[in-house]
């Protein structure tokens, strides 16, 4: 029997509360989901490594055999391909995060396809970004609140 696998892909730098509430909400859907970290291609200032990346949110989730995380570098649709999975789930906050993934996803399941599940974001996570989140420590502001608990302890 073919396992139903799903994808999850981000720089996550950092993995967030809003990131973790996806993972949480789309695992029962899934009987693998494969947490995909942009790898070090992407270039952004004061990047962690997609290493660095990768072992903290394999920490996370360590006691969760149905989550993998790897590295993946190019098309997320290549990535999925490579994982034997159908799905991509996508997070989304905003009217503007839905246009943009509701674009990638007709793309995708045009080139490719792969069908792309949105998970609307819950209220109280809606705003709250790895950008927003890098902003407020760069200006010294405890962002524990913004990071998942289980995140906290591997600090």
């Amino acid at each position: 029997m073919t396992k139903k696998t799903g994808i999850f892909v981000g720089s996550f730098n950092p993995f967030t509360v809003g990131h973790d509430n996806i993972v949480t909400r789309a695992l029962p859907l899934f009987d693998r989901l494969v947490i995909g970290v942009v790898g070090d291609q992407v270039h952004k200032p004061n990047m962690p490594s997609a290493e660095e990346r990768m072992k903290a949110i394999s920490e996370l989730y360590a006691d969760e055999p149905r989550i993998e995380v790897k590295p993946y570098y190019g098309l997320a649709v290549d990535f999925a391909k490579a994982e034997n999975a159908h799905f991509i789930v996508k997070g989304v906050r905003s009217v503007k995060d839905f246009e943009y993934e509701r674009e990638q996803a007709d793309v995708n399941r045009q080139i490719a396809g792969v069908e792309t599940l949105l998970l609307y974001s819950e209220p109280q996570y809606s705003s709250i970004s790895s950008t927003m989140v890098r902003e407020l420590q760069h200006f010294g502001v405890d962002v524990e609140a913004f990071l998942p608990k289980r995140w906290m302890r591997n600090e």
